[in-house]
């Protein structure tokens, strides 16, 4: 089985920053994912939003920003991770290792990028009916990274 580009997704509170929940690719084609416990800093602010989430929900099924970074690391320390949502994957992703005062150790790149033959927009059509097909959600991170790994086997003749 070929190996797969490292493709990752993060849901976030309507405000944007607020990383709720985040899933990656493994080379092998599994997904990671897991709810993430808001910080204390990151509640300061009353307004803040957590989706569809409650707060008992991500502090009691989630994992800590630690773990999530410390697992991240352990399986793309230094990749080029693939997102369908650059600015907004990135602000979230910031935010997480901002609590430690680390920088991220990912960076991360368009997924449609990765298929240089592809007229623009292409990719982005192909995702949007992947998901119609399968019937998932583009805001749920390991759904997307879901459709993204399938969408990845179809262009690249792996299917």
């Amino acid at each position: 089985m070929a190996d797969f580009p490292g493709f990752i997704a993060i849901e976030t509170g309507e405000d944007g920053g607020l990383p709720l929940a985040i899933a990656w690719a493994l080379s092998d084609g599994r997904i990671k994912h897991t709810l993430i416990q808001p910080d204390s800093d990151w509640l300061d602010n009353e307004l803040v939003s957590l989706g569809d989430y409650s707060l008992e929900e991500l502090d009691s099924l989630g994992v800590s920003p630690l773990d999530v970074i410390r697992e991240l690391e352990n399986d793309h320390f230094s990749d080029t991770l693939y997102t369908a949502g650059v600015s907004d994957d990135e602000a979230a992703l910031c935010r997480l290792f901002d609590v430690f005062g680390l920088d991220p150790f990912v960076e991360l790149a368009p997924a449609d990028s990765l298929y240089p033959d592809l007229s623009p927009g292409d990719w982005s059509r192909a995702r949007g009916e992947l998901f119609g097909e399968l019937g998932l959600e583009p805001l749920r991170p390991e759904q997307e990274v879901q459709v993204m790994l399938m969408l990845h086997q179809r262009l690249s003749g792996d299917a």
